[in-house]
This record gives C-alpha cells, structure tokens and sequence, in this order.
C-alpha cells in the first residue's frame, strides 16, 4: 500500500507521480473504514483528498504554514503528517481530535473550530513573518460556507493590504461556477501570475502614457474596456476588486494542475485567492447522494451507508421542531432565523411550510442577531435558533442590539451544556454566564420534552430579550406529571424535605432526581427544585430554602465562573442567609473531546462525584 509509505511529514513528496492517484483512493478507504467505527465528519474530508495532497506536494511542513478553517476537514492533513494510528481513537476521550491541534502535531500551526478565522489566523503569520524575517510560506483554506461569515470578508479587506505572498485557498463544493468559464480563467490565470505578462502590461501603459495628450485618455479607455471585460467573463472580479489576484477556478481532484497553481500562486506578491472546484463525499457513493448527511456522522454501515445505532427517542431539537411549525401556523408574526444550520437547528419543517418567514443568513451569527432586532423592532417575534457555542460569536450584537432596545427576540440555544466528540471549541458551557451578564436578558432551561415546550411557547408571547437553553441528545422524558404552568421568575418545586435543598438548572434536574434518591437511601432528606428561570433568580424562593435547609446545592451544566451558583451564592450572601452552599458546575476549564457520560464525571457534575461531595460537606456542617 502506498498510505503505509506515509509516516511522517512531506514523505508524499518521496512518491512516483503514478502512485498518487493510488494514494488518493488508498485515503478514501482509509477513511471511510475509520470514520464509520469511531463517527466524525466524513463528506467534506472525503472531497479535500487531492487538494490536500497538492498543499503536501507544493509547500514543506511544518515550515510552511496551512491553517484549515473550522478544521473539521484536516483528516487527510492529520495523515500526510504521520499521525495514521491516532484515527482509532479519533474524538475519543484522551485521543486525537477531529479538529487542527497545535498541542498534537506541529504541522497544525493554528487551532480551529468556529467558522471564517481562518483569514484572519493567517494573514497574523503573514505579517508576523515580515516583521520576523522569516521566510516560510502562509496558506489559509476556507470553504464556500465559512465565505458567508462577515469576519471572512474583514479579514479580506485587511489582506488587499498586504505586500507579501499570502495564499488563501476557497475550496468550493457548492458547484456554482459554470464549466464554461474555466478554460478561459485558468488561462488567463497563468498569464496574470507570468513575469513576461506583467512585464509587457507595464511597458504598454508606459509607452501609451509618453504620448502627448492622447495617452492618458487611451490607457484609461484600455482599463475601462478591460474591466468591463472581465467582470463578464471572470469570476473572481469581486476578489480582483479588492486588491487580491484571483487564479481559478481549478479542479479539486487533479493534483498535477494543482501544484503548478499553488507554486503559481507562491510567485504573487500580496494576497492572491486560489480558487479550487471539490465534490463534497467525493469517492463513497452515499456521501455524494447525502454529503449533509455524512458532515457529521455517527458510526455507519460502510455497505448501506446507513447509521448503525437505533433510532433514539426525541431529542430536545426535535421538540424545538415541532413546536416551531405549531407557533408558526397559530402567529403569522413569527419568524425563524439560522445561521445556516436549518437542519441542525431543527428549523428544516418551519422552512418547507412557512418559507417566505424562515431566513438562513448564512454562517453569520453577527449579522443573524442584529437582523433579528431589526424584525423584532418592525414588529414582528424572531426565533433565532442557534448552537450554544457558536452563539458567543455574538455576544455584542445581543448586548447593543437587543437588550439595550429592549426587543423581543427569542434565542433558541441548542446543544448547551457538554456535547463530546468536537471538544473544546463546541462544548456549550459557556452560555448561562455571558447571557446572564446582560442587563434584561431572560433565561429558562426546561428539566424534560414538556417543559421546553411551554418555555418556548412562553417565551414568543414574552415580548422582551430571552433566551431558552436546551442540551444536545435524547430529551429526557421523567417526571411528566409536574408540569405547572410558566410563571416569570418563579421555579418549581417538585419534593419538599428538609436538610438538604437541591437547585437544579435544566439538564441537571434529571441528574439531580438520582441524587436525591441515592441521598434519601443513605439518610438524607432532600428537597429537589427545578430552577427553570436562570435569570431572573427565584429569590423569594431561595430565601425560603436557606431559611428550612443546612445546606443548598445548586447543580448546572455550565462553568462555575458566572454561572447559577455564583449568582445564587451572591445573592443569598447578600442576604445574609444563614445556609451553607456548595456549587456544583463545570471547573473553569476548557473541556477536550470525548464521550458526554465520561466528561460529566472528569468535570464532576455527574451522580457519583455529586453525592460524594455532598455528604461530605453535609457531614462537616
């Protein structure tokens, strides 16, 4: 095989030319066999094969530098880079990451996660380098998709600047640029980037320009025909316009044709865009049919295609789903917004049956925020529906925009608390504490499937900033019989004890029942409280409990700094309360990837670590 050639960096370039198609294919396989046993994202690694191969090819790593933005399609690079035996452990707990990590290999010169960064890392070490004097080459790659993100096209601006080589490569899988016009571009690519073409440009304009009272007019009448010409036939003239040299489009699977366009590429001083044509799943049948299927797949029959765990119950996004279509049919004042994740949101249903009030602004969570005000202030009740995570990339819009104006703007916050196997820049713990720090942002978590229904309901009729927090994964469906009715500020009160008083915030209430149980059994009476409202604090509430209990624990699913405990503790301290409080969250860390159960008990918020902690302060009291 020629993959096993492949242990460390740039033995690709020790290869025959005839055996990198062989490579290629031997990648896919690799891959495909790997991903559907550990799960992780398949189409677009599937469709970056050989432009990854031609980057190994044309630059030298870890000298050179290529930054993958997101990341999530850097599988090839991590196995051009010798680390092939990490892919059985893939986004396991203590094992490889699914994402470019500078701790890992020294040929990931930049972490990643979130969308359009990768400009912006990249044009730092472009500039880093002329004031270093150092001479190693800066590639930034980006799809399509992460092009939709305004911090892409700030970092673009800033690029048009730059003096020196800086390469970006816009890996495009959508297919939009018609067969017709690449010939030609490509052509026209290779003459822009030839010195005897710049040569002869300036020697023209030069000459013209010697000519009494006629030159400058004819120069400028060459220019203006010139443009106009190739605003028709080229497409990259919106790069071209902002100072950046566009060379494409090329096609994505022909490493020959991309390698010359790379060393092209490396010969432009300034920002140059390659503009390189991929097929997202590229080489597995399913993933071609489905490739948003197999973004971000589970384990999987390599045969069918098809999931190999059971379909699981209704989880929360489901219910979000499902209630949205309802809200949408009985108000015509409701409207949905993503950040092109209609599917991942839950959002696909409102979509096919209100489209003309469903808007996907692409990936722009800024833009989405401040869009939101704006249909909120024409009177409209925006539900913008959004990854924990990916939400903080938005956190003034919400600040200045929103709360200050008092909108009613509703955040749908998906995958809040721990979501596993795409760590540290996806972990939604983060959320109750930068929302909670806004002055007139209201926050609910629901405990089970019900409850996030009637905050969602509850929350479109608000009329004011609020946000409903909700966990990735199967919705938790006990405890159906306490369902009263959402009443601002209040929590629910769901056993009534005394000695110790549990708070718990959302996804912790189902944890929480399972102390209880195990603390009633070892003799321990225990009040359990579903907080439901984050903010404002039950405070009536809490004073109560700290008046009939010894000890209050307050459980969330979210770092401690800033979090429900904190603000529950100032809050009783300030009182006066006489109660000991012991907060349980998540250590003000970041969380790596792994199994949800296995980071629960290493960040100690699950049932085990809780109830050992508990008796213990309880025994000290």
């Amino acid at each position: 095989m020629v993959l096993e050639k492949i242990n460390k960096p740039n033995d690709i370039k020790e290869l025959k030319p005839c055996e990198l198609d062989l490579l290629a294919e031997e990648i896919r396989q690799f891959l495909i066999e790997k991903i559907s046993k550990t799960g992780g994202h398949l189409a677009s690694n599937l469709g970056v094969v050989e432009l990854t191969m031609a980057m190994h090819l044309a630059f030298d790593l870890p000298e050179d530098k290529i930054i993958w933005d997101v990341g999530h399609q850097s599988y090839s690079h991590k196995l051009l880079t010798g680390r092939k035996e990490g892919f059985d452990t893939l986004r396991k707990y203590g094992g490889m990451s699914g994402f470019p990590k500078r701790k890992e290999s020294k040929c990931d010169c930049f972490d990643t996660g979130h969308s359009s960064t990768s400009i912006s890392a990249g044009l730092g070490y472009a500039q880093a380098r002329e004031i270093t004097g150092a001479g190693y080459k800066v590639v930034a790659v980006i799809g399509d998709g992460a092009l939709t993100g305004g911090m892409a096209y700030e970092a673009l601006n800033n690029a048009s600047q730059l003096k020196s080589n800086f390469i970006i490569v816009l890996n495009d899988n959508n297919m939009s640029i018609s067969e017709n016009v690449g010939g030609l571009s490509r052509h026209l690519s290779n003459l822009r980037t030839a010195d005897a073409y710049r040569e002869l440009k300036s020697g023209v304009v030069n000459s013209l320009n010697r000519i009494p009272r006629y030159g400058e007019r004819m120069v400028e009448r060459i220019r203006k025909t010139k443009s106009s010409i190739k605003q028709l036939l080229i497409p990259g003239m919106l790069f071209e316009n902002m100072g950046i040299t566009y060379l494409g489009p090329v096609d994505g699977h022909n490493v020959p044709e991309l390698v010359k366009i790379f060393k092209e590429a490396s010969k432009v001083q300034g920002a140059v865009l390659v503009h390189v044509i991929t097929e997202k799943g590229k080489g597995y049948p399913p993933a071609e049919r489905h490739p948003a299927r197999f973004h971000g797949t589970d384990a999987f029959d390599v045969e069918t295609g098809l999931p190999l765990s059971k379909k699981q119950k209704a989880n929360y996004t489901d219910i979000f789903s499902t209630v949205m279509r309802k809200m949408g049919d009985r108000d015509e004042k409701v409207v949905a917004i993503t950040a092109a994740m209609a599917d991942g949101t839950g959002l696909k249903r409102f979509r096919n049956m209100f489209p003309q009030r469903f808007f996907d602004v692409g990936i722009a969570e800024e833009h989405a925020v401040t869009f939101a005000a704006g249909l909120a202030a024409a009177g409209l009740k925006p539900v913008f529906a959004v990854y924990s995570s990916f939400l903080q990339r938005a956190y003034d819009q919400i600040l200045h925009d929103v709360c200050i104006q008092d909108l009613p703007v509703v955040f749908a916050v998906d995958r809040a608390g721990l979501v596993g196997s795409d760590g540290e820049t996806h972990q939604g713990i983060f959320d109750l504490s930068y929302l909670s720090s806004i002055p007139g942002m209201t926050i609910l978590a629901p405990k089970n499937k019900w409850e996030l229904s009637d905050m969602l309901k509850f929350a479109i009729q608000f009329g004011h900033p609020i946000a409903v927090r909700y966990p990735r994964g199967e919705a938790f469906d006990g405890l159906k019989d306490w369902r009263a009715p959402i009443r601002y500020g209040r929590s629910e009160v769901i056993y009534e004890e005394s000695g110790i008083a549990l708070v718990a915030v959302g996804s912790m209430v189902k944890t929480a029942l399972e102390v209880r149980s195990r603390l009633a059994e070892a003799g321990y009476p225990c009040t359990l409280v579903n907080a439901r409202f984050v903010k404002p604090l039950d405070e009536e509430l809490l004073r109560s409990l700290a008046a009939g209990h010894r000890l209050l624990v307050t459980l969330e699913e979210n770092v401690r700094s800033g979090g429900f405990g904190e603000h529950v503790t100032e809050y009783l301290n300030r009182c006066g309360a006489n109660v000991r409080i012991v907060n349980i969250a998540i250590p003000d860390e970041y969380v790596e990837h792994g199994n949800v159960d296995i980071l629960r008990k290493e960040t100690g918020i699950d049932a085990d670590s809780i109830v050992e902690k508990v008796t213990a302060e309880y025994a000290g009291l």
